[in-house]
């Protein structure tokens, strides 16, 4: 299983909230944490390429990019 790792402008719980709505429904992501404090969402998934989470993350209509580690 991969870890990744992108930086997300969430400003509210509602934003989060869609976040964590679209990573519900991706198939292939195994668990995910999405931080409104820290404005960072962690994913984890076998199948799914850091690239297919991140086209999920944007659709919400969020700045989303791959972390720096």
């Amino acid at each position: 299983m991969t870890q990744y790792k992108y930086d997300v402008t969430m400003s509210c719980g509602g934003c989060s909230g869609a976040v964590t709505k679209a990573l519900n429904n991706l198939e292939g992501v195994d668990k995910f944490d999405v931080s409104l404090e820290a404005q960072k969402v962690t994913v984890e998934s076998a199948t799914l390429s850091e690239a297919d989470i991140l086209d999920a993350i944007q659709k919400t209509g969020k700045k989303a990019k791959v972390a720096e580690q």
